[in-house]
């Protein structure tokens, strides 16, 4: 058989399996198919996948013979959105021709720059689904920490955004705001959206859902209203509020970037370029034109050290300069938790506690927040240099913030009541002492243990900040949960962790 024959396509029956890979579509053999056999298919290979006039890559998993019927192959959801098949319709599988652009990946991995072309070719590629892991691993780790020249981060954010949908939106000037990440509690999204929308500015917002952390923008704003918004309906909250917070997912904007996010939270590395071209290609995609990024720096936030953040400050400068992008970036106070609750439910309530006005509001989240809003505030013009933060603070306090947040929630489809965790348990102070620091990352652990986000009401709410005196027996944190056994492996892991919240003397 030569080497053209074997890429004629063989016809199967597609059966779906409710297997969930998260983004990579698998498809599943018999082990004794004949299918398998005559084209030297064999497991955890790449096959190529047609129905119903789509294509996609797909890696193969043998299954036993008990699993399926003659004649059909299991499809992953994943792979069963992606190829838009029924249970029974006809599907071909044929080997893939070879992928011309690892060629680029072998050049980056022995230390060669890449051009805007190559990088183009390789998004372009990874959005088809033409690589597998094993591929994404290479690519992510030959880009990985600072490998990426400054040139580099601009052609990949150029080829992400070609790779996906890019939004338009009436009016010249569209604004939106991020934060790199890595600080529990920081919701600031859901307050800085209605402060901007309340003083005239279009703000169309997607957001993602969590990655590593308890709870990301779309998983708290879903607790209190929909989020899963096409694009017609964002455009008509759009056109009536001026703004909207949506998850971002509802849209293709920038897939590459959720790819390669699964394969560096998989190898758990970091990497400048690739962090600052995920963010400035979601927000061109996104139609903005005005950007403020929230650095959150501390020693146990993303960004560690004012070293790392000035580095990052330059090169998020740099690239938003050749992109065309009017962007500030604010590096703020990451060294603790922001706000006192952690989880979507959790995070939610003090959205509203600020927003609304209630006494027992956290004031360093109304401050975080109005403090990013007033940027966004002085680059509109609607503020004067160093007046945008108090401008905020006062859509906040005279009720014009709550009043567009929930004019925002009901065109979305209707607010929601924020539930309530069945099971609590505090956990206190072991001794008396003046609070030192707060690891961020025990904290989120524990609130993912717990069950966030997957659990809306699970979390963790926080009865201390740094510099607080406590006493022995004093609560230092409550633990949330959904379900008994949840919150004992949260617990367990806290009482494991001796420096959670470091108590000393000064």
């Amino acid at each position: 058989m030569t080497s053209v024959d074997r890429l004629v396509p063989t016809v199967l029956v597609a059966g779906h399996f409710e297997i969930d890979t998260r983004q990579e579509p698998v498809i599943f053999l018999r082990s004794d198919s004949p299918v398998a056999r005559s084209e030297g298919f064999e497991a955890m290979s790449q096959v190529n996948a047609e129905a119903n006039g789509r294509t996609m890559i797909a890696t193969l998993v043998i299954v036993g013979e008990e699993l399926l019927p003659v004649g059909y192959a299991g499809l992953s959801k994943a792979a069963r959105r992606m190829l838009g098949v029924a249970e029974g319709d006809e599907m071909r599988l044929s080997h893939p021709r070879p992928v011309s652009s690892l060629a680029h990946v072998r050049s980056k991995i022995y230390g060669n720059p890449l051009g805007a072309d190559a990088m183009l070719k390789i998004v372009a590629d990874i959005v088809a689904g033409r690589y597998m892991d094993v591929h994404l691993a290479a690519f992510v780790t030959a880009c990985a920490y600072d490998r990426l020249a400054r040139d580099e981060i601009v052609h990949l954010t150029h080829a992400m955004v070609a790779a996906g949908e890019r939004l338009q939106w009436p009016g010249e000037r569209i604004f939106d705001k991020h934060s790199v990440g890595g600080l529990p509690g920081n919701r600031t999204t859901p307050i800085v959206v209605p402060i901007a929308a309340a003083a005239g500015l279009i703000m169309p917002k997607t957001s993602s859902r969590a990655i590593t952390s308890p709870a990301g923008t779309a998983d708290t704003m879903e607790v209190l209203a929909p989020v899963d918004l096409d694009l017609a309906t964002m455009r008509r909250v759009v056109e009536s509020e001026g703004a909207c917070i949506a998850w971002g997912g509802s849209v293709s904007l920038s897939p590459a970037d959720d790819i390669l996010i699964r394969v560096e939270r998989a190898l758990d590395v970091d990497s400048e370029g690739q962090l600052i071209a995920s963010v400035l290609s979601k927000k061109i995609a996104a139609g903005s034109t005005d950007v403020v990024i929230d650095m959150p720096v501390g020693p146990t936030a993303k960004v560690r050290s004012q070293a790392a953040a000035d580095t990052l400050t330059d090169l998020f400068q740099y690239a938003s300069d050749e992109l065309d992008l009017r962007l500030r970036v604010v590096q703020t106070d990451g060294r603790e938790p922001v706000g006192r609750r952690i989880g979507p439910a959790l995070e939610a309530r003090d959205v509203v506690a600020v927003l609304s006005g209630a006494p027992d509001a956290p004031q360093d989240l109304k401050d975080h927040a109005t403090a990013l809003a007033g940027v966004l505030l002085e680059m509109a013009g609607v503020a004067a240099d160093g007046q945008g933060s108090r401008e905020a603070t006062r859509l906040i306090d005279d009720g014009s913030a709550w009043r567009k947040f929930q004019a925002i929630c009901e065109a979305q489809g209707g607010m929601r009541e924020i539930p309530h965790a069945p099971y609590h348990y505090d956990v206190f102070a072991d001794k008396s002492g003046i609070v030192q620091a707060i690891d961020n990352r025990s904290i989120a652990r524990i609130a993912k243990l717990a069950g966030a986000p997957a659990d809306k009401a699970a979390g963790v709410e926080m009865s201390v900040r740094i510099g607080d005196r406590v006493s022995s027996g004093d609560v230092l944190l409550t633990i949330h949960a959904e379900s008994p056994g949840e919150l004992e492996y949260a617990l367990a892991f806290a009482q494991a962790q001796a420096d959670v919240v470091l108590l000393g003397e000064r």
